[in-house]
């Protein structure tokens, strides 16, 4: 599975690794990426979801059918 958020699209983020001599090797940023299950109450049944730890903070906010709007109308299948 790729390292993606389904509900802000957080992808890798690539950059250098520089040691204490200052060489540059290539490296990945990944995003924090963590499965979770949330209840959808209009459907009566769970999801399961691909979330970044600040996609978990918005879902807190905003709640989850508002997310769940937000993720088919990028075009993900939920």
């Amino acid at each position: 599975m790729p390292a993606r958020c389904q509900l802000t699209g957080a992808e890798p983020g690539f950059g250098k690794k520089v040691s204490h001599s200052h060489r540059r090797t290539s490296r990945r940023f990944n995003p924090n990426i963590q499965t979770k299950r949330y209840w959808l109450p209009s459907e009566g049944r769970h999801v399961r979801l691909r979330l970044s730890a600040r996609a978990i903070k918005t879902i807190d906010k905003i709640g989850i059918e508002a997310a769940v709007a937000r993720i088919r109308a990028r075009g993900e299948k939920v």
